[in-house]
């Protein structure tokens, strides 16, 4: 398999799978944190009508999922990439930056909350994704 042909791919699960991680997150969060009294978090419209009723504690899993998702994501691209492993794991990043980015212009979220996901969870966690993968990732080496 070509170099690039291998290295699209690893992008592609990547963002796969970040997503899949950051969704069910997302989904698992009202079962632990439940949401507050009066709000309608089953849509869009309910969830941006009811944000102000939100506590700190009700960002928790948001950050989570964003961070973590991004994380999984850029390590499954770096381990699977063929080259340019943290490189790759930062366009990661960058794709889910764009989403976060996205999600700030849409959901009036407080500010603190914006800046934190903003900086915090996209491209730092894409780097230390990339990073602990680049090291353990396939490579001819370990099977010889």
């Amino acid at each position: 398999m070509s170099t690039i042909f291998r290295n699209i791919l690893a992008v592609l699960a990547g963002v796969v799978v970040g997503s899949l991680v950051n969704m069910g997150l997302i989904m698992l969060s009202g079962n632990v944190i439940a949401p507050p009294a009066g709000a309608d978090v089953t849509t869009f419209e309910g969830l941006k009508s009811s944000i102000h009723l939100f506590e700190p504690k009700h960002f928790l899993f948001p950050f989570l999922a964003h961070a973590l998702g991004t994380l999984v994501g850029a390590f499954v691209t770096a381990f699977f990439a063929k080259s340019h492993k943290i490189k790759l794991a930062l366009i990661i990043g960058g794709v889910f930056l764009v989403g976060g980015v996205v999600n700030v212009l849409m959901l009036p979220s407080p500010i603190w909350f914006n800046i934190l996901d903003l900086i915090g969870a996209y491209i730092p966690m894409a780097y230390v994704g990339g990073k602990v993968a680049a090291k353990r990732s396939l490579s001819p080496k370990r099977y010889k």
